[in-house]
């Protein structure tokens, strides 16, 4: 039989009976396979279950006040895992992530004390400095074709390096200045790092951006064009190219976007601590990229969301706090979140399979 005979219709016979056949394209799966496709549900299912499990050994967790801490512990991670796990969907992720945070708030720190002026000259000079760096990364991925890891993991070496040299250079000790009888600095302590009351309990201010930009990032992955442009270029970027998606811009754009997240995150350090330890920050990057990770995105780019890292630095801050609730060693916190990210590594290859599965 010939190809034009097995696809031709059947023009005038009446529809066969029993169940209508369908290709692995056109079937309509089962309703849990759909759900287990959403990248967000199954971090969702792993939030909830060590939620429960704290609840049960930690009796302390269920107080308020305990809660609004791990609330706060989750947004300082979940701020910037939400541009992480954005620039990981566009097939790209950031080292220098974590140490960028602490260039910004030694930039607005410094630059403030040493030239006495308004705190906020050095707040948005460091917004600066994030972007630039952000940028810098972009350019030289799009530019030179080499991996983020390696172009990040030099900007990590670089930016470790100047945070501690500087600060030495400038202050003699490895720590800023108080900033806190500066002007501008109630102003800005406000909005990064101040508390409001719920219900008795003191909640971070940290716990709102956090929602907010979650909400934000889910309208633009899912209600834009740049949302489209973000899963076009990590999915397959020369086919991205070849339908006149603005590569270049895009991936630079992310990683300006993590420049931000940075940067936010280094003034609330800033303005709640009023000095900043310029050794810091190392380390923290694995801990945004292995949120986005949990929150359901892929290394490989093209898959996941911005809902899956909010579940994702819940986990990570429910764990961290609820260790010391617990009254367990908290050297133990470490094994855990290799535990999680092994773990959502496993889960999300299986909810894969499980949903394309014909």
């Amino acid at each position: 039989m010939s190809m034009a005979q097995q696809a031709g219709p059947a023009v005038g016979k009446p529809p066969a009976s029993g169940p209508e056949e369908t290709d692995g394209r056109t079937a309509r799966r089962p309703l849990a396979l759909r759900l287990l496709a959403r990248p967000e549900v199954g971090v969702f299912l792993g939030a909830a279950a060590v939620l429960v499990f704290f609840l049960i050994v930690a009796p302390s967790v269920r107080q308020g006040s305990s809660m609004a801490t791990i609330l706060y512990q989750s947004s300082t991670i979940g701020i910037m895992a939400l541009p992480v796990a954005l620039l990981m969907i566009g097939g790209e992720f950031d080292l220098s992530s974590g140490v960028a945070v602490i260039t910004s708030a030694l930039t607005a720190s410094m630059l403030s004390y040493q030239l006495t002026v308004n705190v906020w000259t050095g707040v948005i000079v460091a917004l600066i400095v994030s972007l630039a760096i952000g940028a810098f990364n972009g350019w030289m991925v799009v530019k030179t074709g080499l991996p983020s890891f390696l172009v990040t993991l030099g900007t990590f070496l670089i930016l470790q390096g100047v945070n501690l040299a500087v600060t030495k250079l400038v202050t003699d000790t490895v720590a800023t200045d108080d900033i806190s009888d500066m002007d501008g600095f109630d102003q800005a302590r406000h909005i990064f790092a101040s508390s409001f009351d719920v219900g008795g309990v003191q909640v971070k201010i940290t716990v709102v951006w956090w929602l907010v930009f979650a909400a934000l990032a889910t309208w633009v992955l899912w209600r834009t064009k740049y949302g489209n442009w973000i899963f076009a270029v990590g999915g397959n970027k020369d086919s991205a190219r070849a339908v006149g998606v603005p590569v270049r811009f895009t991936k630079i754009s992310l990683f300006m976007l993590v420049g931000f997240g940075a940067w936010f995150v280094g003034m609330h350090n800033l303005f709640s601590f009023n000095t900043v330890q310029s050794g810091e920050g190392v380390g923290q990057e694995l801990i945004y990229i292995a949120a986005a990770v949990i929150g359901g995105c892929l290394l490989t780019g093209g898959y996941g969301s911005a809902i899956g890292p909010v579940f994702g630095a819940f986990m990570f801050g429910m764990v961290q706090q609820g260790i010391v609730y617990a009254g367990w060693n908290p050297d133990w916190f470490k094994a855990f979140l290799g535990v999680m990210l092994l773990g959502a590594v496993l889960i999300n290859l299986w909810v894969q399979r499980a949903a394309t599965r014909r």
